[in-house]
């Protein structure tokens, strides 16, 4: 049985955060290797909390995933102060994810039966693909989806917005970093993903301006990680997933076999958002995100499947079930943070708690 030590997650989360800036951080840990010594301690006692113990912590998966974030977001330019930046290609940094990756993936993993997937012919993938895209196009209204829809308050409503705004203002930027390389066919249909996202270079166009649009409408904070203290760790857990996998070339398959599912499930779960908002009597605009998603990513979602996994299972065949890997990992992923999402949902309707603002 593991031994577990109480550890203090948020002294040492934020230990860690005095460190991220810290100067020449490598030379510094170096010429004193105790500097880190009781975030170390943390994140060792984190790894065995969330991934070894029989009853997992919620405390030590929160703490993982929020390191993770926070040293996976110096991957993307946030136009601030550049000394933010000064650890970017830190080779601790990069042992402290790489360690963490190590043993969450090996966890994920272990909740899905990945043993039959590469027994599949390239035929039964595509099958396997066609089959799960009708599924998950148009599921039946889950449990889930009937609270949003007919009992969510304003303040449930909020703190969805505030949630899903740490991706949501900041939307399609692990794909950017995919899309470098060789030109083809599959590739051009990428471009054009991520230039939808983008709203081909309008700003006033691109989707995570409708978004803060949203927030606005609202009076709600429009800053990117303004609510990041809210966001649950299940929540993190799939944007840290969306760097690993962009991150790794030799993953691509299972990053397009996520993001397969993430276009083509997104419909279906923001429906129920959308009519609760018409329900409550928001204002047009602060479902504007809701209603641009529901009208164009099942659109998404068919190219993803005709244009782009489909003729990958033809040029990867000896690899192409990495692609149903990827599709069913983002979807346990998926259904595993709509849960965490829903409990805070409730939480705040039954506290009536309309959230005041909060800053990283």
């Amino acid at each position: 049985m593991v031994q577990l030590v109480a550890i203090n997650y948020e002294t040492a989360e934020q230990q860690f955060i005095e460190l991220l800036e810290m100067e020449q951080l490598d030379a510094a840990i170096e010429a004193q290797p105790s500097l880190m010594a009781e975030v170390e301690q943390a994140i060792e006692e984190a790894i065995a909390a969330a991934y070894d113990a029989p009853v997992p912590v919620h405390q030590a998966h929160q703490f993982l995933q929020r390191v993770l974030y926070r040293i996976n977001r110096l991957k993307l330019f946030w136009y601030d102060d550049l000394s933010h930046y000064v650890n970017e290609n830190s080779t601790y940094l990069n042992s402290v994810r790489k360690r963490i990756e190590a043993a969450w993936q090996a966890w994920e993993l272990s909740q899905l039966e990945v043993e039959v997937l590469p027994q599949l012919s390239s035929e039964a993938v595509k099958q396997a693909l066609r089959d799960r895209c009708a599924a998950d196009v148009e599921p039946p209204l889950s449990a889930n989806g009937r609270y949003f829809r007919d009992e969510m308050t304003m303040a449930g409503y909020r703190r969805l917005l505030a949630i899903a705004s740490l991706d949501g203002l900041v939307e399609a930027s692990q794909l950017s970093r995919t899309l470098g390389g060789v030109g083809n066919d599959i590739q051009a249909v990428l471009t054009r993903l991520l230039v939808e996202e983008y709203g081909a270079g309008r700003l006033s166009r691109k989707h995570s301006t409708f978004f803060g649009t949203m927030l606005a409408a609202l009076n709600m904070v429009a800053t990117p990680e303004a609510y990041f203290a809210w966001v649950p760790w299940e929540v993190l857990a799939i944007i840290n997933h969306s760097f690993l996998q962009s991150d790794r070339k030799r993953d691509f398959l299972r990053y397009v076999g996520g993001l397969l599912y993430g276009e083509l499930s997104v419909p279906a779960t923001f429906i129920p958002y959308q009519e609760a908002g018409q329900r409550l009597g928001v204002p047009p605009e602060a479902m504007s995100y809701w209603d641009l998603h529901i009208k164009v990513d099942e659109l998404h979602g068919q190219w993803m499947l005709d244009d782009v996994a489909l003729p990958l299972v033809d040029r990867y065949p000896q690899q192409a079930w990495e692609l149903v890997l990827g599709y069913d990992q983002q979807r346990q992923l998926g259904d595993r943070a709509g849960r965490a999402i829903i409990a805070a949902v409730q939480t705040a309707d039954q506290q009536q708690d309309y959230l005041a603002p909060l800053r990283r």
